[in-house]
């Protein structure tokens, strides 16, 4: 999903309406919890075969930059995305 297909979805939505994400809580009854929404910020993410979707892949974007040219390092496996958190 992009940013502006998130935009077209919740304009249908009233505007003082809470929001939260859902996902399975992976308890025995397969619960499915909905945490509120409480940050939206970029991130990094990459694709862990381990847990077979994205994770998170960098919290310090220093980390991302070359310290002597400022220039972002580009790292094919990894993507810039708008976090729901």
């Amino acid at each position: 999903m992009l940013v502006r297909d998130l935009i077209e979805l919740l304009e249908g939505y009233e505007a003082d309406m809470e929001v939260h994400f859902a996902y399975n809580y992976g308890d025995h009854w397969r619960t499915e919890v909905a945490p509120n929404v409480s940050n939206v910020r970029e991130g990094v993410v990459e694709y862990s075969e381990y847990h077979r979707m994205d994770k998170i892949a960098s919290e310090d974007y220093e980390d991302n930059y070359d310290e002597e040219t400022g220039e972002e390092i580009v790292n094919e496996t990894q993507r810039r995305v708008v976090v729901l958190a």
